[in-house]
């Protein structure tokens, strides 16, 4: 049994992915946590104390439990959280060493990789880091983060005794862009949650989402975040180019920050520029277990992202028995199976986006097959084995003791 301290700082597993900045990476947390419980492990989460009455600690399960911390205003904006790290750093050591230590902390993105390169320090415990996100990569994919955050994943990796990777693309990102050596990582693919998950019947679940007013028409659908490194405005040019004429895009998700209001409002004057305005709709976010029905609605899901560590829509989606047509990067590419489970589009052309939402569109036959292809790769995806697969990495970390750090 392990005592495990997983850091994440910015956002809460506890919030409904899709609000803010809450996405794939609570799914994460949460469901690795609870594997990890569920296998007899201690989790506490450390998260910032973002809104006001929040408990100090909320049991989840037996075995995982969330911690808020508070460190600066709670309203803080997300640019704003780097000026509150070391504070946020500070307390949450005192309470691990109130609580008679840890056998090993888990960062989770680069704000919570910093806490956790000062944490290792103080507690002389080894460091186990996921980033989800890498500066490196979007600046490349055409979306520029300050230099300092990429100089801050670097001196994390330098200082971390295991950098994980989602896939091997990810894995090939790490050591091309970061220098990370190859033994100092960890492939450990995040999983699905079949028992919610599941093929379906189209019909029942439009019924289901009544409100939608789905009625039989095409479905292309969006889940994530509206942020600009989700590239919705290329699933609503696609839109206006295919060749069913009333085909409609729902995207589930909610504006992260400013730059996700400017992107939701950029995604309404596209819309109406390309008149295809009342075929788009933008619908609130979900929770969670209600989108294996939006899944299932849906003819295909589009993942248009310029940059992705991973993909968790494109599996959830393939795991409902949908193709998926994504983008031909990062994670989404091994998610993927072209031809299989979906298409891959190499390029951010709207015509090549719309010709691979015709050839799903176009083919119920085809578009079914790769939908059954779909249901069954995601099966190998599950949470209990990515959680098997993290505590054998946490044993093997913590069997050797804290690496030298070299940043």
């Amino acid at each position: 049994m392990a005592r495990v301290t997983l850091l994440s700082l910015h956002t809460s597993p506890l919030v409904q992915p899709g609000l803010g900045d809450s996405g794939g990476m609570n799914v994460y947390v949460r469901e690795m946590a609870a594997g990890l419980a569920h296998a007899g492990h201690d989790c506490t989460v450390y998260v910032r104390t973002d809104a006001d009455g929040l408990p100090d600690r909320v049991e989840v399960e037996p075995g995982v439990a969330v911690v808020h911390v508070a460190a600066g205003p709670p309203a803080l904006a997300k640019e704003e959280l780097p000026s509150v790290v070391d504070t946020w750093a500070d307390a949450v050591r005192a309470d691990v060493e109130a609580r008679g230590g840890t056998d090993v902390l888990h960062s989770n993105y680069w704000l919570s990789g910093v806490a956790g390169h000062r944490l290792k320090h103080a507690l002389d415990v080894p460091l186990v880091s996921t980033f989800h996100t890498l500066a490196r990569v979007k600046a490349a994919a055409g979306d520029p983060e300050p230099e300092s955050r990429a100089r801050a994943e670097a001196a994390v990796m330098a200082c971390s005794d295991t950098v994980l990777a989602s896939c091997r693309a990810e894995a090939d990102q790490l050591a091309g862009l970061y220098a990370v050596p190859r033994s100092r990582i960890a492939l450990v693919s995040p999983g699905v949650e079949h028992a919610l998950f599941s093929p379906g019947p189209r019909a029942g679940a439009r019924a289901a989402l009544a409100d939608l007013d789905l009625g039989d028409r095409p479905v292309v659908l969006f889940v994530g975040r509206v942020q600009r490194l989700k590239g919705i405005d290329v699933a609503v040019a696609a839109l206006a180019r295919v060749a069913s004429g009333d085909a409609v895009l729902v995207v589930c998700g909610g504006p992260s920050g400013a730059e996700g209001a400017a992107t939701l409002d950029d995604i309404g004057a596209r819309a109406a520029a390309l008149g295809v305005a009342d075929r788009v709709r933008v619908v609130p976010p979900r929770p969670h277990h209600e989108l294996s029905t939006l899944y299932r609605a849906a003819d295909v899901v589009v993942a248009p992202s310029r940059s992705e560590s991973f993909g968790l829509v494109a599996l959830e989606a393939a795991a409902c028995g949908r193709p998926v047509v994504a983008a031909e990067v990062g994670g989404l590419a091994t998610l993927v199976d072209h031809g299989r489970t979906g298409l891959l589009v190499p390029s951010r052309d709207p015509g090549a986006w719309a010709a691979a939402l015709d050839a799903v569109l176009g083919d119920r036959s085809a578009a079914e097959a790769m939908g059954r292809a779909g249901a069954r790769r995601a099966a190998a995806y599950g949470w209990a084995a990515a959680a098997r697969r993290l505590a054998a990495v946490y044993a093997e970390v913590a069997a050797r003791g804290p690496l030298d750090c070299a940043a």
